[in-house]
This record gives C-alpha cells, structure tokens and sequence, in this order.
C-alpha cells in the first residue's frame, strides 16, 4: 500500500489499435484522479495524485483506436520503460481472435515487466493479449464470456472462468485479470484500493458512480451458442432442439432421433459442442425463462412450467447455479423499474436436487 507522501504509483496503460478507446481514456481519467477529485468536490485541500497513468504503445506515433479515437502515446516500448503497474484494456477483437503472432515486440516487454517485478492487470479481452504472452499458462484467468471458447480453443493451458468480475492468478496478485466490458470499473477500484487504500477507492467509486460487480458476470452470460462443427448428426440435434427442447422427454426423443447409442450421441455432442446433450437442453430451457422473466409478468411457477419444469424447486436451484441469481432477483436486475412494481410475487421454496 502507498504511504500518504510516497510518489505515485507509476502505471502503464497499454493502447493497441483494437484497443476500445472508452476502457482506455475511462482508465486513464480514474486513475489519475486518486488523492484530488474527491477532495476538490467537497471543498478539502487536494493531498497529492496517488496514481500516475501512462499511455505505453508499441512507438510514440499517434494513431487511433477503436471507433476511431485517437491515442497519443506518452511512452513507446523502444525506451523499454519501467512501472510498478501494467494494465492490458479490453480490445475490440472477434470471437476467434486469439492475437496469436501480433505484437511480438510487446508481448516480450511484458514478460520482462512481470520477470522485474511489474504487477500485471488485464480488462475483459486484454487477457487474450496476456494469454498470448504465456503468463496466463496453468493459471486462473477471467475475460468477457464470449471468449470462453477462444480459451479452450487457442489457450487450453489456462484455466479460464467465466463467472467472476476479477480472478487472480497467484495468490501474491501480481496477476490479475477483470471480465467483460465494464469490468475495468472493477479493476480500477481494485487497483486503487490495493495500491493506494480502500478509502480513496470508495471515494472515486463515488464520484464516477462505479459499480462493484458483485454478482460477477453469470447474470450477464449468453448460456447457449452454437459452435461451428462438421458433425451433421449433432448440427440435425441442435436445429431439432431449437423447437422441441420444452419437451419432457426431449431427451429420449431426440435419442431416438438420431439412430445412433444415447452413449455415442452423448460423446460426439460434448466434442462437438462443448458441452453436454442434457446441459444444452437446461440452456435452452433457461434462456426462454430468462427472457421470459425480463420481458413478461406472470408468476415464476407459470415460466417453470411453460419451459419443461413441473418441479419448481428443481428449476429455481438450476437457475440459481447457471446465473448466480434467484429468477426473481434475476426479474429485478433486469425488467425495467416502471414495469417491476407490476410483477405477480411468487412464494420462495426450497431447491430441489440437480436432474436432467
């Protein structure tokens, strides 16, 4: 933790053309702000910055980013500069975009920071930088939801999650990785409640109105997308689903479907897919009560039902362990605040036991 008159924390910000300019430059404006802005507004003598952020590119010619913004480098790696801090910000980057061969110059950089001591933090896409450096190997690691498979696919040394806001890769910390999107919010006060104290980094949560994602990203997580595969006898499963998985025995049906042993169907669809036949089928199940909990009012035991569950409980405990929340906290989160006044209550009952 820094002392009250120690000099500020240096910290390198890494900008990249994909890199997405609002992660960047929000970044930047929080940071700096540690030990003034807080004091400024409420009329107390402004102690000192805490924290100095720096834009590192790979040379000091401006460019732009993502949308177009333009970036400025403070620093290029051509000067091999020191900081006690790196941070990687999410990067505007397709699904498959695992930046294998990019930026070679950077990726060396990095690992040097880190071997001297540097403390590494990556924003939501900024890990699949971090994981092409090799740092990430046989570690904990976190990014947006949508590259879970890019991890398992490029990265499958990296034991990557997809339900936390931050995951820590050491137990010393000196790596540390946020999820998606506006998760930088949560690095930033991380970052700053580590490196200055916990008070400054309330006070600037505050003052930006940040929000600590306490509920990490299972609420925001898409649970069914379809993966590119040559297997036609799954590919015939999944288009059969689409319309039947409300179905009871979807299962058995589509069992039968298939011509083939439920055991070799089971295994080519997890190769597949990635995930098992009776998971598929709860994903889907759960992505109609989610839409239906965001877009509809009728009680939680109706939805149960309509989506292939009679046992109530049953459902409410897998909704609990896909999403991380109850579907009526769930409702709450996200049915807009002029219509969640009008939703019928329904009475909480104990979850039953997990089942196909």
């Amino acid at each position: 933790m820094a002392k009250e008159n120690a000099s500020p924390l240096e910290a390198l910000i890494v900008a990249l053309p994909e890199t997405a300019g609002s992660a960047l430059y929000g970044m930047v404006d929080v940071l700096a702000s540690t030990g003034t802005l807080w004091q400024q507004l409420v009329g107390r003598q402004p102690s000192q910055y805490r924290i100095k952020p720096r834009i590192v590119s790979c040379s000091l010619a401006p460019f732009t980013c993502g949308n177009h913004i333009p970036v400025i480098p403070d620093v290029g790696l051509d000067s091999d500069p020191e900081a006690d801090v790196i941070i990687l910000p999410e990067m505007w980057l397709a699904p498959d975009d695992d930046m294998k061969g990019r930026y070679p110059e950077l990726l060396d950089w990095i690992r040097r920071r880190y071997k001297a001591g540097s403390t590494i933090y990556s924003a939501c896409s900024g890990s699949i930088l971090l994981a092409a450096t090799g740092l990430l190997a046989g570690r904990e690691a976190t990014s947006h939801w949508g590259y879970e498979d890019l991890f398992r696919n490029s990265y499958p040394e990296v034991q990557f999650r997809a339900e936390p806001n931050l995951a820590f890769a050491d137990p010393a910390g000196r790596i540390v990785t946020a999820g998606g999107t506006t998760s930088w919010h949560d690095l930033a006060i991380h970052i700053i409640s580590r490196h200055c104290n916990a008070g400054e980094a309330l006070r600037i949560a505050k003052v930006y109105l940040l929000k600590w994602h306490s509920e990490g990203q299972l609420p925001y997580t898409t649970l069914v997308r379809r993966q590119p595969h040559a297997d036609s006898v799954v590919r015939s499963c999944e288009e059969w689903l689409e319309h039947h998985y409300r179905e009871p025995d979807a299962l058995a049906t589509l069992v039968d479907r298939s011509e083939i042993p439920e055991r070799t169907l089971k295994r080519r669809f997890k190769v597949a897919t990635g995930t098992t036949l009776i998971r598929y089928i709860q994903n889907l199940r759960l992505e109609e009560a989610k839409h239906l909990l965001e877009t509809e009012m009728m009680p939680i035991e109706e939805i149960s039902t309509r989506i292939g569950y009679e046992n109530l409980a049953f459902f409410r405990k897998l909704f609990r362990r896909s999403t991380g929340l109850t579907p009526g906290q769930y409702r709450r989160m996200f049915r807009p605040v002029a219509k969640a006044d009008r939703i019928p209550r329904s009475t909480e009952t104990s979850a039953g036991s997990i089942s196909t």
